[in-house]
């Protein structure tokens, strides 16, 4: 069992919030205003404010409600989110993960 945690180039390139990606594919993609977003999934409009300046992440109860509205799949905003995560923590972590000897199996 392989659990590589090597760090890549693509690691090395500034992750995107998935907040980036809600607005511009999607809000600005179908010509929608944050607002109405906000109205249509049921949630505070601050909510998607935060989560487009990439002041919060998306929780599985606003990916359940974008999913519904988009028709996208809730892995789909669930996947944005914890790569972004995990993609900033590999750069936190770099030189501590680096010093980690794996387990060695006979």
């Amino acid at each position: 069992m392989s659990n590589s945690s090597t760090i890549t180039e693509h690691d090395l390139i500034e992750p995107i919030h998935p907040g980036e990606i809600l607005m511009e594919d999607f809000i600005e993609g179908f010509g929608i205003t944050q607002n109405k977003l906000a109205v249509s999934i049921g949630v505070p409009p601050r909510r998607i404010n935060e989560i487009v300046h990439g002041k919060r992440g998306i929780t599985a109860d606003t990916a359940i409600r974008l999913a519904r509205y988009f028709g996208t799949s809730e892995e789909l905003w669930m996947n944005l989110q914890s790569n972004y995560e995990l993609r900033l923590e590999r750069r936190v972590l770099r030189d501590k993960v680096a010093a980690i000897t794996p387990l060695q199996v006979a």
